[in-house]
C-alpha cells in the first residue's frame, strides 16, 4: 500500500472531486492492510519436532513490518525484512534465518508455505489468540549463587580487540583451579546462547559450585566484545583464548588451569595448550577430529537423515556444498568467487513457480556472508590431528553418542588414534549414550530438535566432566 502519509500530502494539492475519489481509494487501502495486522501462529511439523512459529505484523506510516518469534528455539523479536500484502497474498522475507514464508489469507487463516535453505514444508497460520509460551529451561541457574560473579575485559592481542565475559570463581582466597570456556563455530557470547538455551551458563554453575573457576567469553565482535568476527581464523581464537589464559595466570586466587573447547572450540584448545606451558588439562566435547572438507558432507548426510531426508535429498544438497568448497578452494579472486557462488545458490534456491532471484536476494546475500568469512577458508583445511598428538598434557575427549554435527564414531575414533600416537599418557576419549551435539538427552539429535529439548545439557555429562577435570587438578603441582 502507498505511504499515508504522502497520500495525504497530495490530496491537499488536487481538486475536490479527485481528492474525494483518492480518499476513498486510500480507505479501502487501509481496511485492506489491517486485514493482515495483528499475531499469526503457525505450527511447523518437522521430522523429529514440531517448531510453532509466530508473525507479528504491524502498520507503521512506511507501511506493513513484522518481526517472527520462535519459541521453542527461544528466540523473539527476528526483524522480517520484507513484507508485500497484495490481498489474498502475503509474502514475508526473514533474511536472518536464510527463509521465508508465503501464502493466502482467507479470514483469519493465512494458508502457504515456509521456505528455508531450499527446503518447504507446509505452514498454516491462523490469529494468535495469545502469546505462546517460552520454553521451560528447568537447568537455568538463578541467583542467588554460592560462588563469586565478577564481571571482566581482558586486552586482546590486536589493540582493536578487548574481550569481556564473566568469571565465577568459589568463594574464599584460593587458588582455585580455573577453566577457560571456549565456544563453537558461529558468533557465540559468553554462554554459547542457542535456542532459548545457555550452555556455557549451565556448565559453569555446575562446575563453579564444585571448586572450579570459570572464565567464559563473548567472541571477538560479539557482545561486549570488540573487533572483527568474520575476519578471524582459528589462529585468532587461539590468540584470544591464549589471552584469557594469561589473564587467569596473572591473578592470585587462580590454581591450575584448562580448557574446554565446545566443538569448534575443540579445535582451538589444542592449540592454546601446546602454546602454553600454563594449561594443564584439555577438555574436547564434541571437537572434530577430521578436517572441516571431510567433516562437512559427513554432517550434512547425518543431519538430513535425521531429520527424515532422503537419500536423494542429502546427496543434492552434498553436490551444492561441494561446489561451493570448490570454487573457494579454486577462486583466488575474492569477488569472482562470490559472483559464482551466487551464481550456484541462485540455482539452487529458484524454482518454477517459486521466488525470484531478486526476492531471495537478503538469503543469498547472508548465505555468502558466512561461506565469504575468513574462517570457513581455514576451516576447511585445517588438520586437527598434529595438533591433538604434540599434546603433552591430561585430554578428555567426550561426544554424544547422537551428535549429527560432529558424528561420534569417525570423529572419537580418529582423535583416540591421534592421542594414542601421541604425547600424552593421560587421556579418555568417550561417547555417551543418547546424547546429541550439545551434550542434551536427545531423540533423533536434529538440530531441529534442540530448542524443543528442556535440558540444557544432560548431568551424565556435567557430572562426568567435573569429576575428571576434579581428579586433574587435585593431584596438579604448582
Amino acid at each position: 500500500g502507498e505511504n499515508m502519509t504522502r497520500l495525504a500530502a497530495r490530496i491537499r494539492k488536487v481538486p475536490l472531486a479527485l481528492a474525494l475519489l483518492l480518499s476513498g481509494i486510500a480507505a479501502g487501502a487501509a481496511a485492506a492492510q489491517d486485514a493482515i495486522v495483528g499475531d499469526w501462529q503457525g505450527t511447523l511439523e518437522i521430522p523429529g519436532a514440531t517448531l510453532p512459529l509466530i508473525f507479528h505484523i504491524t502498520q507503521t506510516d512506511d507501511g506493513l513490518t513484522a518481526t517472527l518469534d520462535s519459541p521453542a528455539q527461544g528466540s523473539s523479536g527476528i526483524p522480517v525484512s520484507r513484507v508485500v500484502f497484495e490481498p489474498p497474498r502475503i509474502e514475508l522475507e526473514v533474511a536472518a534465518v536464510n527463509g521465508g514464508y508465503a501464502g493466502e489469507l482467507d479470514g483469519d487463516t493465512i494458508t502457504g508455505t515456509w521456505s528455508q535453505n531450499g527446503g518447504e514444508l507446509a505452514l498454516t497460520l491462523e490469529r494468535a489468540s495469545g502469546a505462546a509460551a517460552m520454553p521451560n529451561r528447568p537447568q537455568e541457574p538463578q541467583a542467588p549463587f554460592p560462588y563469586r560473579v565478577e564481571e571482566v575485559r581482558i586486552a586482546g592481542s590486536e589493540p582493536d580487540v578487548t574481550l569481556a565475559g564473566t568469571l565465577t570463581a568459589p568463594q574464599g582466597e584460593g587458588p582455585f583451579p580455573a577453566v577457560v570456556l571456549i565456544s563453537g563455530s558461529g558468533p557465540q557470547d559468553r554462554d554459547e546462547s542457542l535456542m532459548g538455551h545457555r550452555p556455557f551458563l549451565v556448565l559453569a554453575d555446575h562446575l563453579s559450585r564444585r571448586g572450579v573457576a570459570v572464565l567464559r567469553l563473548d567472541d571477538r565482535g560479539v557482545g561486549a566484545s570488540t573487533g572483527s568476527f568474520a575476519a578471524a581464523t582459528l589462529v585468532e581464537f587461539a590468540d584470544d583464548t591464549q589471552s584469557a589464559v594469561r589473564f587467569l595466570d596473572e591473578r592470585a586466587d587462580i590454581g591450575p588451569i584448562g580448557l574446554i573447547g565446545h566443538s569448534k572450540g575443540g579445535l582451538v584448545a589444542p592449540l592454546v595448550a601446546n602454546r602454553s606451558s600454563r594449561v594443564r588439562f584439555v577438555v574436547l566435547l564434541a571437537g572434530p577430529g577430521m578436517t572441516g572438507k571431510e567433516l562437512l558432507p559427513l554432517q550434512n548426510d547425518v543431519v538430513i537423515r535425521a531429520m527424515g531426508g532422503s537419500a536423494e535429498a542429502a546427496a543434492a544438497n552434498r553436490e551444492i556444498q561441494v561446489a561451493l568448497i570448490t570454487v573457494l578452494e579454486s577462486v583466488n579472486d575474492p569477488e569472482a568467487a562470490r559472483v559464482r557462488m551466487r551464481e550456484i545458490l541462485v540455482d539452487a534456491l529458484t524454482r518454477p513457480g517459486g521466488r525470484t532471484a531478486d526476492e531471495l536476494e537478503p538469503q543469498i546475500q547472508a548465505q555468502l556472508a558466512q561461506l565469504t568469512g575468513a574462517g570457513l577458508r581455514y576451516f576447511l583445511n585445517y588438520d586437527p590431528l598434529p595438533a591433538l598428538r604434540t599434546l603433552d598434557r591430561p585430554v578428555l575427549a567426550v561426544n554424544g553418542e547422537r551428535d549429527t554435527q560432529v558424528p561420534p564414531r569417525e570423529n572419537l575414533d580418529a582423535i583416540r588414534r591421534a592421542l594414542t600416537s601421541g604425547n600424552t599418557d593421560d587421556f579418555e576419549v568417550v561417547e555417551l549414550p543418547g546424547l546429541n551435539h550439545l551434550f542434551q538427552t536427545a531423540r533423533t539429535g536434529a538440530p531441529t530438535e534442540y530448542g524443543t529439548i528442556e535440558e540444557t545439557m544432560s548431568p551424565v555429562a556435567l557430572e562426568m566432566i567435573t569429576t575428571w577435570i576434579l581428579a586433574r587438578v587435585d593431584t596438579a603441582t604448582p
